[in-house]
């Protein structure tokens, strides 16, 4: 069955009182055209992940994948990493999981995939992990719970697990920023968004996504006790990390 994706229009409309931004059910609808007409390279970056998931998921164990929002990443993934390894997919946005419950009905799996409903600030229900993946939603969580949980992801990984990482950063250098972000939204631009919609969107991630520097999100995944941690994505203001435990 082919998957209708639906046009993001979220802030394509003026609005009058616009709130912080939310992973509510309009957004959830359109999410994946949102995502994909937003960050740069989507779709490499997702088969980067899945193929170093592939690398790295080891049988008897669990690969997680810490909000998954509507499950692309999972997808993608299932057909990297061999049958016989669990996939647990865990959003704190009910009508994320509703939504990705959805979409993978569409599709032949070769597992059954287990959907939570959990906030990772207050539980991180990570086990026998040999892969744990993070795409575009640390940046999500406040910088003060943001160490703990990577800990806690540490503690629940096996030997020779790898933790993934994609996440807008800051640049090291403060003069580069404003450069890299006006390329940003020319990407934006180029992928059919108004000034209106970047406008209101940039307005309403300014108290909820917050960015780290690269150097500060390798530092704090070696604080958490990770030995080796390395850079295997970069656009302008967008990364990707791999860290292994050994």
């Amino acid at each position: 069955m082919a998957e209708i994706i639906n046009s993001d229009e979220v802030f394509r409309e003026k609005l009058e009182n616009l709130s912080d931004f939310e992973f509510n059910t309009k957004v959830a609808g359109v999410f994946d055209d949102m995502v994909s007409r937003s960050v740069p390279f989507y779709d490499e970056i997702q088969r980067m992940t899945s193929e170093l998931a592939g690398n790295y998921a080891q049988s008897g164990t669990n690969v997680y994948d810490l909000g998954c929002s509507t499950g692309t990443t999972m997808l993608l993934m299932d057909k990297t990493v061999r049958e016989g390894i669990k996939f647990v997919g865990i959003d704190d946005s009910e009508e994320m999981i509703i939504k990705c419950r959805e979409k993978l009905e569409n599709f032949i799996l070769n597992r059954d995939i287990e959907l939570l409903v959990a906030d990772l600030t207050k539980k991180v229900p990570v086990e026998n992990a040999s892969v744990v993946v993070m795409v575009l939603v640390l940046q999500f969580i406040r910088p003060i719970n943001r160490l703990e949980i990577m800990k806690k992801i540490y503690n629940g990984m096996v030997k020779n697990g790898v933790f993934i990482l994609i996440e807008k950063i800051l640049t090291e250098e403060k003069s580069f920023n404003r450069e890299y972000i006006g390329h940003y939204y020319d990407f934006k631009r180029r992928n059919n968004y108004s000034e209106l919609e970047i406008s209101q969107k940039r307005e309403a991630l300014e108290n909820v996504l917050i960015p780290y520097k690269t150097s500060e999100n390798i530092n704090m995944l070696q604080e958490a006790g990770f030995s080796e941690v390395e850079v295997f994505f970069r656009w302008y203001n967008f990364t990707g990390i791999i860290a292994k435990k050994l």
